[in-house]
């Protein structure tokens, strides 16, 4: 297979592996195989990586650390590139530097170890940087655009580009990032000066406010569906009887009805009937159309 020979010349054999079951690195514990799955370990190997990808039209995906992520059964054809080798988070002053693969919870627990304050409201996102950059990740009242500088990119054609915040379109739950298609290298941060014990005490209260809510003794997606205008999802889902329903082993959680949880050992399909059953109950009870926060990628397995 030539484009795996080429793979590994740019990433190193031991970067590159072949069916990867892709339940290992989604946090809904859900999904068939990569064909290919790589791993790079520099900023210049993602963009050979691209370029490479792009001279042989392979079908591609970048994989942050699969927060909200359902992969199908059938697994993913063509490339799957995953970041996980470029995960460094470094302070500057108040800048705070991470890198795409870092988890945003890593970079938040960072800038309260440097007094600096501004990313509490991510203490508890299970994202990756570069899944943050492309959702304009929030929580809590906050959310990346109240606190990034600027971005340093790989466009689909393989170039190094960097981008400044006023460059992201950065709205809820969007960013330039998704719509063009570009993979974070690095984010930089501007943030404050502040006292280490009222940062700590308010992730503290966040940490317990979200531990206190959502189903986190299970694998999920996080947030299923965005919030729909003047409404929210959760109380559409609770007030249509929907918790402790699902399909399989997926089921509406009984503790936050926004959360769909892979209870006992649900498959991608499973998982994808719950969500229309939800959808199509809501919007029976209600007449609200859910529009999904959680994307749903892959092959299903009658098609594999």
């Amino acid at each position: 297979m030539t484009i795996y020979k080429e793979l590994k010349e740019i990433c190193g054999e031991n970067n590159v592996f072949i069916d990867e079951p892709m339940s290992n690195h989604t946090l809904t514990k859900i999904g068939g195989k990569a064909d290919i799955f790589v791993t790079p370990q520099t900023y210049e190997q993602v963009a050979e990586v691209v370029r490479l990808k792009a001279s042989h039209n392979l079908p591609f995906m970048l994989l942050g650390n699969g927060s909200n992520m359902i992969v199908k059964d059938g697994g993913i054809r063509g490339l799957v590139m995953y970041m996980s080798h470029l995960a460094e988070v470094r302070v500057e002053g108040t800048q705070l530097i991470a890198q795409g693969g870092a988890g945003i919870i890593h970079a938040a627990q960072i800038a309260l170890q440097h007094n600096l304050t501004g990313l509490e409201f991510a203490c508890g996102i299970p994202g990756s940087i570069g899944g943050a950059m492309v959702m304009n990740a929030g929580a809590y009242g906050g959310e990346v655009k109240d606190v990034i500088d600027h971005v340093k990119v790989v466009t689909p054609t393989g170039d190094l580009v960097t981008l400044t915040k006023d460059d992201l379109a950065l709205d809820y739950r969007t960013s330039i990032i998704g719509k063009k298609h570009y993979i974070v290298l690095e984010a930089v941060f501007r943030l404050e000066k502040g006292d280490a014990s009222q940062i700590k005490e308010k992730m503290d209260d966040l940490t317990f406010r979200r531990e206190s809510k959502q189903p986190l003794e299970y694998p999920s997606v996080g947030s299923v569906f965005k919030r729909p205008p003047g409404y929210y999802a959760g109380k559409l889902i609770q007030d249509s009887g929907l918790q402790g329903k699902g399909v399989g082993g997926a089921e509406v959680s009984t503790k936050h009805a926004g959360f769909i949880v892979n209870k006992n050992n649900a498959t991608a399909a499973d998982y994808i009937a719950t969500i229309e059953m939800v959808r199509d109950t809501v919007k029976q009870t209600f007449g609200v159309e859910l529009e999904l926060e959680a994307k749903i990628v892959g092959e299903d397995l009658s098609h594999s």
